[in-house]
């Protein structure tokens, strides 16, 4: 049994699956890369929260440079898998496995695009509309599954919506190939499905309704196992782990250093968190490193970088051999938790350690809480204002409301479910800055001014 084999990674383009493109210099992989790269989606990570509010005088990770090094981090992982499979497994391999490492990064890049304004406290946020705000009363007007997907929005199936929906006067859209969508899609069921299974597959959800359809065609040609009696629920493709272990990896490790630039941990704290990854991992090499961080670098900063660096290295080596070790289970669906639930021993326990203090001492520092909150007031301020007008269009304040909607995002459709979701797509693609200045303007806190 392969572990990646040709149907895993076969080449169909969404939205053009009758076309047969020829590779050309840059592979069908490089092209999904770039369309990436050059899109207006991935441009507005640079104004989205990761964890800190947007700088100032110190500049810290946004979801857009977040989204780089997880992508770095991705190719190497997959750069390593596709070398042990051609090294070790011995049969023929599919033409496009010496590009695993660039799939996996094109994953990595568009893994976030999803994610509203605010991180997490924003998809709680236009969540909170429909559960507990003015949108409760609107729930006669959906199916029990659309009902499910609005009052759990979430940024993992909002990605997927992105790469794959016919936005107003978009063409095709990114008509990305199949194995990179399926690789962005970390949770491959219905929000109805969530945590059913029990496993990583359905701990989140990982597609709207509205693209259920178009993920069941793209996991049934890449033949993804499929849960029993459930054409609703699939089991993940095998190059998730890689591009969630790149996640895990970054945010574990960065977010601390950012902590450190802004001075919520010491250097000496950080010491303490990244030192017992090496002296775990690679204990014949730490006092070399101690020694060079001591010898060559006077400032904390770059100190900081160096032991970073080492760090994410490790955990890379440590991520692959994880994934390698498991991928009998990997392979059939079987293997129910992620690369960095899967360590064992003492390297848990510390990571479990970085996990708490990142919690206590990052997430819940004064600055991230504030932004949570404003959160909450400006995009449930926004959803007040436009649900109740993309649902009642005659209403002459309704309509200049909705003028300010871009065409890309309405709809013809009559029906509720497509027309709330004009204002989930404008509202969730919105910057944190452009989300504050509409609803300050809108509320009549600030006036517009003419450019």
């Amino acid at each position: 049994m392969q572990l990646i084999d040709d149907n895993s990674l076969k080449i169909v383009r969404f939205g053009q699956e009758d076309r047969q493109e020829e590779q050309g210099v840059r592979t069908h992989f490089h092209r999904d890369y770039d369309r990436l790269i050059f899109s207006s989606p991935f441009r507005r990570l640079q104004n989205k929260t990761q964890v800190f509010p947007l700088p100032g005088s110190i500049f810290v990770h946004n979801r857009l440079t977040h989204s780089l090094e997880v992508a770095s981090v991705g190719r190497s992982l997959g750069m390593i898998i596709s070398e042990k499979i051609m090294k070790e497994e011995g049969a023929e391999h599919p033409a496009m496995l010496p590009e695993l490492g660039t799939l996996v990064s094109v994953a990595c890049l568009a893994h976030d695009l999803g994610n509203p304004p605010f991180g997490h406290s924003g998809e709680k946020a236009l969540s909170k509309y429909f559960s507990k705000g003015d949108g409760k009363e609107l729930k006669s007007k959906f199916s029990d599954a659309e009902w499910s997907d609005l009052i759990n929005f979430e940024g993992n199936a909002n990605t997927l919506r992105i790469l794959t929906h016919r936005f107003n006067g978009k063409g095709l859209g990114f008509a990305l190939t199949y194995p990179v969508l399926a690789a962005t899609v970390k949770y491959p069921c219905e929000s109805t499905f969530i945590k059913k299974s029990g496993d990583i597959h359905s701990k989140k959800y990982g597609f709207f309704q509205s693209e259920k359809e178009s993920f069941v065609k793209i996991a049934t040609t890449l033949g993804m196992n499929q849960y029993e009696d459930a054409s609703l629920a699939f089991k993940r493709h095998p190059l998730v782990y890689l591009v969630e272990a790149a996640d895990d990896i970054c945010y574990n490790i960065i977010d601390l250093e950012d902590a450190h630039r802004l001075s919520i941990l010491s250097i000496d704290e950080l010491f303490d968190l990244y030192f017992p990854i090496i002296k775990i991992l690679k204990p014949e090499r730490y006092d070399r490193f101690t020694k060079e961080i001591v010898n060559k670098y006077s400032d904390n900063n770059d100190k900081a970088a160096f032991i970073r660096a080492i760090a994410i290295n490790l955990l890379v080596e440590e991520s692959a051999a994880s994934f390698w070790q498991n991928r009998a289970q990997i392979k059939d669906g079987s293997f129910g938790v992620s690369l960095f639930d899967s360590f064992e021993g003492e390297l848990k326990t510390h990571l479990k350690k970085i996990e708490k203090v990142s919690v206590e001492k990052v997430y819940n520092y004064k600055a991230s809480v504030e932004v949570e909150l404003a959160g909450y007031q400006v995009l449930g301020g926004l959803m007040d204002e436009f649900i109740p007008a993309v649902l009642d269009p005659s209403d002459s304040y309704n309509k200049k409301l909705l003028s300010l909607i871009p065409n890309q995002f309405k709809t013809d459709s009559d029906r509720p479910y497509d027309q709330v979701f004009t204002v989930l797509d404008f509202i969730s693609g919105m910057t944190d800055i452009y989300a504050v200045d509409l609803y300050r303007r809108i509320k009549g806190i600030s006036m517009p001014m003419m450019k």
